[in-house]
């Protein structure tokens, strides 16, 4: 009796679990496995033949300098939308807490980016950092600084893609950072005051404790993100000028889609899924320390 329990309960179990797996295999699985096996070849993407290479393209990949420089613009890139995201949606978070005439507005207009298509906003931005007549210039000749080069000079190329993901990121972390604010219970800030704690204690042993669990969450979205990062390169860049701001992803496409050299492009993409499961995993288990449970 207990055995067709069992198995009724596990035919229940699979009915209403193969549904949702079947897009997971088809979309997600199948295409890893796919690209694994094709890295082992030598297929060019326009012919339907192909020869098995093996390690060949891992190989050369790790000899390639334009692989560390990508390697390194990937990180710096993480680095860069990481940190100032997560800092500046906190900040605007704290500021618009409390409701105030014209708060939701000022809410709108800074999620608005997010549900912008990065294409739209890139164009938009190409125009700001015009060298000549660029909004970006003009704001700093008003404040008497130079003109910055931006978008066609090797040496601010990268701060200038860091600017336009930053500012279409930060009100999608304000929007989850007042929602997390919103659970921290007032009780607490009301004992921290009776011990004479001031808002600067409240802060930093009440409120950072609590919303841990977001700032984690933050963490990995805002880091994958940054890894899958495509669109706003390609308008902006296109990977240059001279390689500073060409990442893994945009490595991937050069191979793939300029070079038709399919077999060493998914051999980066497999470095690059490889690189995100390993970050994932650290931040996953570092963040057993100091996220709040």
């Amino acid at each position: 009796m207990n055995k067709q329990r069992y198995l009724k309960k596990s035919i229940s179990v699979l009915v209403f679990t193969i549904p949702a797996l079947i897009p997971l295999f088809v979309f997600w699985v199948y295409p890893i496995c796919r690209s694994v096996w094709i890295s082992f070849t030598d297929w060019d993407y326009m012919t339907p033949t192909y020869h098995f290479v093996f390690l060949k393209y891992y190989i050369s990949l790790f000899k390639d300098t334009r692989f560390y420089e990508a390697l390194l613009n990937t990180l710096i890139f993480t680095i860069g939308t990481l940190v100032p995201t997560i800092a500046i949606g906190l900040v605007l978070a704290v500021f618009l807490q409390k409701p105030f005439p014209g708060s939701g507005i000022i809410k709108f207009v800074l999620f608005s980016p997010w549900i912008t298509p990065t294409v739209a906003i890139s164009i938009v931005w190409t125009w700001i950092f015009q060298p000549d007549k660029g909004l970006a210039n003009l704001v700093l000749s008003f404040f008497g600084l130079p003109g910055l080069e931006w978008i066609s000079s090797s040496q601010t190329a990268m701060l200038s893609v860091i600017i336009v993901t930053v500012w279409k990121s930060i009100g999608y972390a304000m929007i989850f950072y007042l929602s997390a604010l919103e659970k921290v219970p007032e009780t607490l800030y009301e004992a921290c005051a009776l011990d004479g704690g001031g808002k600067w204690h409240k802060f930093k042993y009440i409120t950072i404790p609590n919303i841990s669990p977001t700032t984690f969450f933050l963490m990995i979205i805002t880091m994958v993100n940054s890894l899958r990062a495509y669109d706003q390169i390609q308008i902006l860049t296109q990977g240059g000028p001279s390689g500073s701001t060409r990442t893994l992803l945009y490595m991937y496409y050069q191979l793939g889609f300029e070079e038709y050299n399919m077999g060493q492009a998914t051999a980066v993409a497999v470095v690059m899924i490889i690189i995100t499961v390993l970050l994932s995993t650290i931040q996953f288990y570092g963040s057993k320390k100091w996220v709040n449970y």
